[in-house]
């Protein structure tokens, strides 16, 4: 059974900061590269930023220095926190994994196959 099921989205002021987390199915969590990705109204969704299952992070220029992606292997969630919030900042935030058994496990953007429903983050 995949599950990845995100919360804490909600209003923020400008300045301000988020912290989101992704409750991910065991499976999943230990064997894939996890991801969290936004989609704001009218555009294309983009990545925030990866994590591979050594933790090895990668990071989106739009956010380096901004946001910082973790793994919390005791609730097998994984974690996002943003500071700095900007009205552009404003979207549906998702957290996304790969296929863990797949033949080969890559951290590579067109690999993220497994999705949330997604979590709205506002920011004013």
């Amino acid at each position: 059974h995949v599950q990845l099921v995100e919360s804490g989205g909600g209003s923020v002021q400008v300045g301000g900061s988020l912290n989101l987390s992704c409750e991910v199915s065991y499976y999943v969590y230990k064997g894939a590269c996890l991801g969290w990705f936004r989609q704001a109204p009218g555009k294309e969704r983009e990545e925030i930023a990866r994590i591979d299952s050594a933790g090895v992070t990668i990071y989106a220029d739009s956010v380096k220095g901004r946001a910082s992606i973790s793994k919390d292997n005791a609730k097998s969630t994984l974690a996002l926190r943003m500071n700095s919030l900007k009205s552009e900042d404003t979207a549906l935030y998702y957290c996304a994994a790969t296929n863990p058994f797949a033949a080969v496990v890559t951290c590579e953007l067109g690999a993220f196959e497994l999705w949330g429903k997604g979590t709205q983050v506002t920011v004013s």
